[in-house]
């Protein structure tokens, strides 16, 4: 059993997800899933929904990618054993056939909720029934008195077959009714022969309960003796040597258990790496899983890590390792579809690996859906639309090529929308300022690059209104110098773009960033100015990445 569906795809963009990765990603998932090949795909996100994806899905009507931190390989992906587990007042020897009918090692143990209570072995059962010769392991181990009977097979004659053993010793009374007697302790538990008299001498001794062998009758006189000194009588079809093998057997788990302090369990979530470096150092030979609720699942082993096969993925814009979700080195990546240069991805096997230069991710799916001639809804239109015009910025930015604008005009048809109005809308949505703080607006569209030993982070944000810029640099330049230890970066820049102008005024932290960037765009920062303005240069992709690649080379 796998708790996580192994024919599942994620879909996913990048980090800090912009309105092309947020709205292709759904796009893609959704060809996928119609083109029906036996899996199932979802689409996913590895950050936040900006404000301006925040405005296209609701303008569209369509849910947000699901949100994965990380695709690491977890325990839900390993073969998980389903043990059926049993509960803490189960018998010793209950569970040891438990274990023998399910060719098992170990047996997990839980509580009436469900949660895991601890586990038994059968070393645990070896050790419970060769080396415990306490006659009072019945009463130590407060062992139901329903566990007796089950072991015994026997028949209360008189008493609560509820009890729950409390005191006495374990006895067999044997030879005539006065060594009988004498043997007798107050509150013991009696197993003694078919005769009349042992078993009135066992009762007249004090014993509490009073197991009679061979299913033997009874008298009434013995019962009713029985009954005025509250001794409870059981009849078994053993003999007295079988039943005093076997009575020690109905002691309860619990008391032999490894318990949940000393357990090593597991949930689903837990990533593979760091179960295996557990079990690595563990004595134990299972290991109980859970689910999110703390509800027992199943049981794992150092086998189980053979099954490992990894969760399966398709990137959506982009392909540079640093802008991955966390824990994509353990995934198998099957597809990826982008329009930025090629990166430094790596891959187990042969993929579909889609790479056109267009002006956005949504263009070359578009395309996709013509090739298989698959309808494209209003909704997924919308959506398809709404991310070339953020990626192309209303089709001003020099990335923007003919297929963008032919697939734009086609999609917006079908959503039934004005392109033109549209984009205005979701431009204005996304660069309201209102209750942002300076690391949102940051991060809302942040990648990082590096270059050789050189690592670098470039933000971006859009804006027709020049107040909300020059308000968006305000907020965003103070706090820039602290994301160079948080990103493990050596600078970082942010792009603050204006729609109108077609210019971007960057902003920048780190002991080199000025001098790379005047390098790369051969400017000069001019005094009392915030960052450097940057004339024409509206497209971190194509116009502001590779002359800092440049420059810091």
């Amino acid at each position: 059993m796998k708790i996580n569906d192994s024919n599942e795809v994620i879909v996913i963009g990048h980090k800090n997800p912009d309105t092309d990765s947020i709205c292709s990603t759904i796009a893609y998932a959704n060809l996928k899933n119609q083109m029906n090949d036996g899996k199932r795909y979802v689409a996913c996100r590895a950050g936040d929904v900006s404000l301006e994806s925040a405005y296209v899905l609701k303008r569209f009507g369509a849910e947000a990618p699901k949100f994965v931190s990380s695709v690491a390989t977890q325990v839900g992906d390993l073969e998980i054993d389903e043990i059926v587990p049993i509960t803490e007042e189960t018998s010793m020897r209950a569970a040891w056939k438990a274990m023998r009918e399910a060719n098992a090692k170990s047996q997990p143990i839980v509580r009436k909720n469900g949660e895991i209570a601890g586990l038994i072995t059968l070393n645990d059962i070896a050790k419970g029934n060769m080396d415990n010769l306490d006659p009072e392991v019945l009463a130590v181990s407060k062992t139901p008195l329903k566990n007796v009977l089950d072991i015994l097979h026997g028949n209360v004659l008189t008493g609560n077959a509820d009890a729950v053993i409390e005191s006495g010793k374990i006895l067999v009374g044997a030879g005539d009714a006065g060594l009988i007697k004498a043997k007798a302790e107050e509150g013991s538990i009696l197993i003694v022969s078919n005769r009349e008299d042992a078993q009135l001498a066992a009762i007249e001794g004090g014993c509490a309960i009073l197991i009679v062998c061979l299913s033997g009758n009874v008298s009434d006189a013995v019962l009713e003796e029985a009954k005025k000194r509250s001794v409870t009588v059981i009849s078994t079809e053993f003999d007295t040597y079988a039943c005093a093998r076997r009575i020690a057997e109905s002691a309860p788990v619990r008391a032999f258990m490894t318990g949940e302090e000393d357990l090593v369990l597991f949930d689903t979530e837990d990533r593979v790496d760091d179960v295996r470096t557990v079990m690595q150092s563990s004595r134990h030979i299972a290991f109980p899983v859970s689910g999110k609720d703390g509800r027992y699942i199943g049981v794992i082993d150092r086998s189980s890590l053979l099954t490992e096969t990894g969760k399966k993925m398709i990137l959506v814009d982009h392909n540079e390792k640093t802008q991955c979700v966390d824990g994509f080195e353990e995934a198998q990546i099957l597809e990826i579809i982008d329009h930025h240069k090629i990166g430094n991805i790596e891959t187990k096997n042969p993929i579909q690996f889609v790479n056109k230069p267009v002006g956005c991710t949504a263009t070359i799916i578009y395309g996709m859906y013509q090739e298989n001639q698959i309808a494209i809804d209003p909704k997924t239109a919308g959506l398809m639309l709404s991310a070339i015009l953020s990626d192309t910025l209303d089709f001003r930015s020099p990335t923007c090529t003919d297929k963008d604008v032919k697939a734009a005009e086609t999609l917006a048809k079908i959503a039934g929308v004005d392109p033109h109005q549209h984009a205005l809308e979701m431009f204005s949505a996304g660069e309201s300022l209102e209750g942002r703080t300076a690391e949102d607006v940051f991060y809302g569209d942040f990648k990082i690059f590096t270059k050789g030993d050189i690592r670098f982070g470039v933000g971006q944000g859009s804006y027709m209104s020049p107040d909300n810029l020059q308000q968006a640099v305000e907020l965003v330049k103070p706090y820039m110098e602290s994301t160079l230890a948080k990103d493990n970066t050596d600078m970082c820049f942010f792009m603050a773009t204006s729609i109108a102008d077609q210019s971007s005024r960057v902003i920048y932290a780190g002991e080199k960033a000025e001098e790379v960037l005047e390098s790369a765009f051969d400017v000069e920062k001019k005094p009392g100015e915030d960052g450097i303005l940057l004339s024409g240069v509206v497209s971190r992709k194509k116009q502001m990445i590779p002359p800092l690649m440049q420059a810091i080379d």
